[in-house]
């Protein structure tokens, strides 16, 4: 008999959560104003807002946090934090910040000018509130096969190196850099292949163009490769991180995802010019270039959970726990983005709930629904996180629409996906009576998932 498939770590210690009543549910929710960003996590039963700085840090990472050294200037967490950054992915130069978001207003601080065009694979909220925050547009080059949800291509993360090119062709004066997300979140947490990457390198070179990785979940875009791209089952995953980043110039990193840390961030580089430029906005943003608004306890945690990250061990256990609740929705009839993301399920809104309008946000709606039928804390991927237009300020509409559901590392077990299943089976059940969703009251000029305040049509 074949032994069954098994986690790779044993649970050492837990924290209670509180199942609440779904009268409960729906009054916080209205508290809330519908914006599950605004609920107490105490009411949150299965919390799958995000996957970042919500991990279980291991035994090795909390005993790091010990040997923490807190000297403003030149402490040796730093040095530890560095070199972990130079052996796994093999940049010369690097900056700590607080999260991946100041790790990009950093950098584009430095890159990203009034007018540019950066081209990339469907640009996350943060990197794409960065550019238009400096009156520079995001220019989507994903792939097609990306926003067809039922097509189990193996890398919907990838670069269209046709639209890509003609971008280069046309506006080329314009482009400061490519960026390419890893793996690509609005598309599904969907991976990039390595001869995609290797690709793009040769058009940046014809073109002069600097290449810049969003890292955030760069191990879990490595194990894709792994298991998926032809050639590469017998590399290991650091050989696998070391090739992909021999395609980059740059990188920024929110260490809260694949470094399985609290807190935390970075950017890496190779050029001592762009590093000395950056450096000047890491000190007026950040801090001191040597912690970057880290305490050195937080760059021990990181330089140790880079090394748990780019083990297949750890990465076949974090996968395969999102393949179990992919599997059991697809299973159930419910639409999902496929093949499953490396982070979440990103289930397909509007074909799961095809009688509301796109102008009463599909994915907010079902998030909302999901809430109060189980506990579960989702997030919309549509039309409030694609925000308005900057210049006609019309809603933006994307060709997906999903509630993604991203599952903390190390932290829930397959009985709490069970629960998500079926609160979602339950919603799928009655889909034909939820006709009406929700208009916004309340919204910031950029960014406005986060804070925005909706009433029910």
């Amino acid at each position: 008999m074949e032994l069954p498939f098994a986690e790779s770590f044993r649970i050492k210690m837990v924290e209670p959560i509180r199942r609440t009543t779904r009268a409960e549910r729906e009054q916080f929710i209205r508290e809330a104003k519908f914006n599950l960003f605004n609920l107490k996590s105490a009411n949150v039963f299965i919390d799958l807002l995000t996957d970042s700085g919500t991990g279980a840090m291991s035994d090795r990472q909390w005993s790091e946090m010990m040997l923490g050294d807190e000297s403003y200037a030149g402490a040796s967490s730093f040095f530890k934090f560095r070199d972990a950054i130079r052996d796994i992915m093999g940049f010369e130069y690097v900056l700590p910040c607080h999260q991946g978001r100041a790790a990009e207003n950093v950098l584009f601080s430095v890159l990203v000018k009034e007018g540019h065009l950066v081209p990339g694979n469907s640009h996350f909220d943060t990197t794409k509130g960065h550019i238009e925050f400096r009156k520079a547009k995001a220019v989507d080059c994903t792939i097609d096969e990306a926003f067809d949800t039922t097509l189990a291509h193996p890398f919907k993360g990838n670069i269209d190196l046709v639209k890509l090119e003609k971008v280069l062709a046309e506006n080329g004066d314009r482009v400061p850099f490519i960026i390419f997300t890893i793996t690509c979140n609005s598309s599904g947490g969907q991976p990039v292949s390595l001869a995609n990457m290797k690709a793009v390198r040769q058009l940046a070179d014809k073109y002069g163009k600097k290449i810049v990785m969003d890292s955030a979940r760069f191990a879990e875009n490595a194990y894709f490769i792994k298991v998926r791209e032809d050639g590469c089952q017998n590399k290991s995953i650091r050989e696998i991180v070391k090739e992909m980043f021999s395609y980059a110039d740059a990188i920024t990193m929110s260490a809260k995802k694949d470094a399985i840390v609290n807190i935390g961030g970075f950017i890496a580089m190779r050029d001592k010019d762009l590093f000395d430029k950056a450096s000047v906005f890491e000190i007026i943003y950040e801090g001191y270039i040597t912690y970057g608004g880290l305490a050195g306890r937080d760059l021990n945690a990181i330089a140790r959970g880079l090394y748990e990250a780019t083990e297949f061990d750890y990465l076949e256990t974090r996968v395969r726990q999102v393949e179990y609740l992919g599997n059991k929705l697809m299973a159930m009839g419910i639409p999902i983005q496929q093949p499953v993301g490396g982070h979440a399920i990103f289930v397909d809104a509007k074909r799961f709930l095809p009688n509301v309008r796109k102008e009463e946000f599909v994915a907010q709606t079902l998030a909302v629904h999901l809430y109060v039928e189980a506990g579960v804390r989702g997030v919309e991927i549509g039309a409030i996180l694609a925000d308005r237009d900057p210049v006609t300020r019309e809603n933006r509409y994307p060709e997906l629409e999903l509630m993604r559901l991203a599952i903390p590392r190390r932290v829930y077990t397959n009985n709490h996906m069970d629960v998500v299943a079926a609160g979602l089976k339950n919603i799928w059940d009655r889909r034909s009576t939820i006709k009406t969703g929700f208009k916004i009251v309340r919204e910031a000029p950029i960014m406005r998932h986060f804070t925005v305040e909706l009433e029910k049509i």
